[in-house]
Formats: structure tokens, sequence, C-alpha cells
């Protein structure tokens, strides 16, 4: 399935509970579908649970 086609269906999911459900239950399903993302992502080995507490190398020492 094409990245288009998973856009389309999260933004109608996102629609539909702004519709029914109000800001609330919309903002219920964008959490959700973030933690989704994320889940999938670390399952696919994408993602290691190091890559969140990791700090930022910039190559700068701290003073």
């Amino acid at each position: 399935m094409s990245m288009a086609v998973v856009g389309m269906i999260a933004g109608m999911a996102l629609g539909f509970a702004g519709y029914f459900g109000g800001f609330g239950a919309f903002l219920l399903v964008a959490a959700l579908g973030a933690v989704g993302f994320v889940a999938g992502r670390f399952l696919e080995g994408d993602l290691e649970v190091g890559d969140f507490f990791r700090g930022r190398n910039r190559g700068e020492g701290r003073r």
C-alpha cells in the first residue's frame, strides 16, 4: 500500500472522528495514530528503544 493511500485513510479516520465525536475524539484518534505509527516502526526494526533516550551528538563539547 502506498504512503498516499495510508495518508488518505488516516485523514478520513481523523475526519470521521472529528465530525462524529468532536474535537476531543479527533485528538484521541490523532494521538493513538501516532502511538501506532511509532509501535509499527519499532516492530519493523526501523527504530530502537535507545533512539528515544539518546541525546543528539553535534560534535560540540559541553561547557
